[in-house]
């Protein structure tokens, strides 16, 4: 029933086996109160919770849960349309959390949204898979516990990640952010935790299966990684010909920051974890952020509060309390 431009509301609640495919374009599609779409079972075109075809639509308070197809590729949110906006959405023990399809006039946005525990376990899936489209931005949420997929993976021309925790916890997750295929990419001001259980050595990952997108561009500022995973590894990864910036972050724990000696200077890294991410007085993380263009400076902290800067910008995800 519903056409293009509508607002649809749900009431708060959980249904269960309630799927759907929206086809119509400029949809906003709200949840009043909490409300939970259980799988339990059922799959729209046995691919996903929502199947959503349609343009330029908008996702917003609302949790799916459990998606299992046959292909072991079921999604919260399987996006086939150009152009995705989600807001306070939560994504739990799906296949998927969400799966982008190949879409190069698309552009995603998700934002304050919270994925954790999906992945079938093969490696295959993800908390989020973005393929081929225009951008992706992620900002001022979290991605937990992916269950041997990645975190984050997204082979988008430009990719846009700032400002969310990003913690694989126990589980044994494989990167924390995988861009499988260049393009022009921006990491700022995320906390990032490899576990313990980790596949991979290695915490972001750019370019590993060739770069098919336009431009090789990676940049890498004021984040907070702790790789509890023991033993070596490159944290960030950029193959040989990459225009790389990497500066401001703080690694706690083993592994070498970059596979380029070059850039260590320009980054904090300590050998043993902190108790905790915030600077204390005496840090020599404090006022010791370099200076940096302005679309690299950080502007809020992990979960979207802002980041109250006093003095110079401090090295980190975090200024010091």
């Amino acid at each position: 029933m519903a056409r293009d431009g509508d607002v649809v509301e749900i009431a708060g609640g959980t249904y269960r086996g309630d799927v759907a495919t929206w086809t119509a374009s400029r949809l906003t599609l709200r949840g009043v109160g909490q409300v939970a779409l259980d799988a339990d079972g059922k799959s729209a075109q046995g691919k996903a919770i929502w199947v959503i075809a349609g343009n330029q639509t908008t996702v917003e308070n609302i949790a799916f849960v459990g998606a299992r197809v046959a292909d072991r590729n079921g999604a919260g949110i399987r996006q086939e349309g150009a152009g995705l906006v989600v807001r306070r959405c939560v994504f739990s023990a799906n296949e998927n959390g969400i799966l982008a399809g190949e879409n190069r006039q698309s552009d995603i946005l998700v934002e304050r949204s919270t994925f954790v525990g999906n992945g079938a376990g093969d490696g295959y899936s993800h908390n989020i898979y973005i393929s081929t489209v225009r951008s992706f931005t992620l900002r001022s949420s979290v991605s937990r516990d992916a269950r041997v997929g990645h975190e984050v993976k997204s082979r988008a021309l430009r990719n846009d990640i700032r400002y969310n925790r990003i913690d694989d916890g126990p589980s044994g997750a494989s990167y924390s952010i995988d861009l499988p295929n260049g393009g022009d990419a921006t990491i700022v001001g995320n906390l990032i935790v490899q576990g313990v259980s980790s596949q991979n050595s290695g915490v972001i990952s750019y370019g590993a299966e060739g770069h098919s997108n336009a431009g090789r561009r990676l940049r890498v500022a004021s984040n907070t990684i702790l790789n509890r995973l023991t033993g070596d590894g490159v944290i960030v990864h950029a193959d040989a010909g990459t225009e790389v910036a990497i500066v401001g972050n703080a690694l706690f724990g083993g592994g070498t920051l970059v596979d380029v000696p070059a850039l260590r200077r320009a980054n904090h890294l300590a050998p043993t974890l902190p108790r905790q991410v915030r600077p204390r007085r005496g840090s020599p993380l404090i006022d010791a952020g370099a200076t940096v263009a302005p679309d690299l400076a950080p502007r809020l902290e992990p979960g979207g509060d802002v980041r109250r800067i006093r003095g110079r910008v401090d090295i980190g995800a975090y200024e010091a309390s």
